[in-house]
């Protein structure tokens, strides 16, 4: 990986004590200033934040309609149809609304379309069935947003609809149904616009139960798994919803997820976020992709343990087939772009693609080639597309400026949904990359730390545990990268049958244990002596008895000091800290300056200046050398700063301790 590919703050923040005195440890306490919390109040809001996160229902706009028009259902006893969606969050939504309502003695029919042979969201041939079967309410979940002609049907047959939905409006032009409710459709003055689609169909219920807590004890679990399944921001109400219902999971899973974890090899007392997102979610998300999306909504509503295990089973069974299937549209993908330069959105169609595995695959084009894609499945004239993108470039507003070639479209920022003529897919691929040449968003670093670690021994086992306070993690609440630079590598070996990269390191007088999963040895060349720059994730590792800090690796590289010594070198003072473990000596004074000649002159540039460090001498401490010369007066300085400095005339010897940064650094080791 490439330096300037690695984004590191310098600025290593002092340690609020408001934070300490209240018991947070040192190192939870520095994510949390870097992330703007610096006070113990507002720790507490993040990390204890209890029911007063939920807000009133009634506040969403349409609320009140949904709920007087599904009351008057419970009244009557009208047959109901609750339509939802068949990935994770609209199985769970329309779990949670079905299960709900058919308590209240309404007579519920579960609907979930087919992936491919229905599409997503309401259809009027699905409104026809549901029109014979008695139906006479409709109440979509997770979709029915861009549902206008849909809904217009339904009325014609005399069915009304309630739509619950959380994508994107098109537009104001919204269904005219008995009620919408969406917190993203304009005017709606619910204070906080991310919940799932999950969250959407809970906040119905409580609206008509009139007691959250009691809905929240029922449903908490499947808002949670809905909510990290569709990456919704666990900011605010979703994060305590999502805590609540992994609560709920580790104390009592309902059957069908025990069978689920079982299955998977996961304890639920351990169950976390990432648990959800890396194991029940491609779970059930394999039943929706391979059309048997009923499959993953009888296996969360199963009351029967022997049910719930045959059909965990069946899931597992249908993620591995979905795995095989990804695999090989992505690898067909991927020889068609071989060789091209990838500059504007990937657009690629085929007839033998599976409608249902395609955003998978467009999920990982993009991630390789950092570009917005878009995979489509032909079925004679007309396709349907999954689409994917990348950080900094709005994928709905892209698909909305290019709208005249599709024939319909929805989604969010970052992921979407099309259906496009065979003829105008060309035209298409043009517009989509007009536009984004003229929206390109800014180049984004692969590796972002979030904190660098200039002092190994903060990464102790109570500091790392005190850090799953921050759990549930997720979109917008993202598990901490730190880093650590120059650490040496005393091992390097390929376990896991040559998947993985087991590594031993030192930093300082500390030693770690690190993982790097999928990676091997031979992508870094790097060997056993050399110095490293990691980014990681500290955890917790138990392994016969004993407990002790390993570090799973996002990033690696060979030792770049180029950033670290260019901020020393422009004194830049918020450095310092993270220069600290560089502080030279006497006798490295002596060295840097012996090396200098008398008839020096330095480089105009990092890379000339580096080229002069003594061998032997980090580079960084070398820096912090000649700028301590400069303060010193020891070093003629123009206007370009330290670059091209010559030796200054002087008499007297020069008290290099009394300098301001070798003062400061000195100041920073004694603490």
């Amino acid at each position: 990986m490439k330096s300037h590919e690695w984004k590191i703050e310098y600025q290593i923040p002092e340690i609020p004590k408001d934070l300490l005195s209240a018991g947070y440890s040192p190192l939870l306490s520095s994510v949390l200033a870097v992330r703007g919390i610096t006070t113990a109040a507002g720790a507490r809001a993040l990390i204890e934040g209890e029911g007063e996160l939920l807000h009133d229902p009634m506040g969403m706009l349409g609320m009140k309609q949904a709920v007087e028009r599904v009351k008057q259902a419970i009244a009557n006893r009208e047959k109901t149809a609750v339509y939802g969606d068949y990935d994770v969050d609209g199985i769970t939504s329309t779990c949670l609304l079905t299960d709900y309502l058919s308590s209240k003695g309404v007579p519920c029919v579960r609907y979930i379309p087919d992936r491919n042979d229905e599409g997503y969201g309401l259809n009027c041939a699905a409104v026809s069935r549901l029109h014979e079967e008695g139906v006479t309410l409709i109440i979509t979940v997770d979709c029915g947003i861009t549902a206008t002609e849909e809904t217009d049907y339904a009325s014609s047959l005399g069915i009304d609809t309630v739509i619950t939905d959380h994508h994107e409006c098109k537009d104001a032009c919204l269904p005219r149904a008995c009620a919408v409710v969406d917190c993203k459709q304009p005017g709606d003055p619910y204070p906080y616009s991310c919940l799932a689609g999950v969250g959407v169909a809970f906040k119905l219920a409580c609206a008509i139960e009139g007691d959250a807590d009691a809905i929240l004890a029922r449903y908490a679990d499947l808002v949670a798994i809905g909510t990290v399944a569709d990456v919704m921001p666990l900011t605010d109400e979703n994060r305590f919803l999502v805590r609540e219902g992994i609560e709920q999971i580790r104390r009592s899973p309902r059957p069908g997820l025990a069978a689920m974890l079982r299955e998977a090899g996961i304890e639920p007392g351990i169950l976390s976020a990432s648990s959800i997102g890396f194991t029940i979610a491609p779970r059930l998300n394999a039943a929706g992709r391979l059309g048997q999306a009923v499959m993953g909504a009888d296996l969360l509503l199963s009351t029967d343990a022997r049910e719930a295990a045959s059909l965990a089973s069946m899931l597992c069974r249908l993620n591995r087939e979905r795995q095989s299937i990804e695999n090989e549209i992505w690898t067909e993908a991927k020889e068609r772009l071989a060789g091209s330069a990838v500059n504007t959105p990937v657009v690629l169609a085929d007839e033998n693609w599976h409608q249902g595995v395609i955003g998978i695959a467009a999920s990982r084009l993009t991630e390789q080639f950092s570009m917005p894609t878009v995979m489509i499945t032909l079925n004679g004239d007309v396709g349907k597309g999954s689409c994917r993108s990348c950080s900094g470039f709005n994928l709905y507003d892209a698909l909305s400026a290019c709208s005249e070639y599709l024939i319909g479209f929805g989604g969010h920022t970052l992921a979407a949904g099309l259906s496009i003529r065979k003829d105008q897919i060309d035209a298409f691929r043009r517009a989509l990359g007009e536009y984004y040449l003229t929206h390109q968003p800014e180049p984004q670093p692969e590796v972002i730390c979030d904190l660098l670690i200039a002092d190994p021994s903060i990464l102790s086992v109570e500091n790392v545990r005190d850090l799953d306070l921050l759990e549930p993690y997720g979109n917008s609440n993202e598990k901490p990268v730190l880093c650590m630079m120059g650490v040496r590598i005393d091992n390097l070996t390929n376990v896991g049958g040559g998947k993985h990269l087991k590594l031993k390191l030192t930093a300082g007088d500390y030693s770690f244990s690190a993982i790097y999963f999928s990676h091997r040895a031979e992508e870094f060349h790097l060997h056993t002596g050399d110095l490293a720059d990691i980014a990681f994730a500290p955890q917790i590792n138990e392994f016969r008895g004993t407990t002790s800090v390993q570090l799973v690796l996002c990033a690696l590289r060979p030792h770049d000091p180029c950033g670290l010594c260019d901020q020393i070198l422009d004194h830049t003072s918020h450095c310092m800290r993270a220069a600290c473990p560089y502080t030279p000596e006497r006798n490295d004074f002596v060295r840097a300056w012996k090396n200098l000649g008398d008839n020096f002159r330095l480089g105009h540039n990092l890379e000339s200046v580096l080229s002069s460090c003594p061998d032997g001498m980090a580079p960084e401490q070398y820096c912090i050398c000649l700028s301590v010369f400069r303060e010193a007066g020891l070093l003629h300085c123009d206007n370009r700063g330290i670059y091209g400095a010559t030796r200054e005339k002087r008499s007297g010897k020069a008290d290099l301790e009394a300098t301001p940064l070798l003062r400061s650094l000195r100041n920073l080791s004694c603490r």
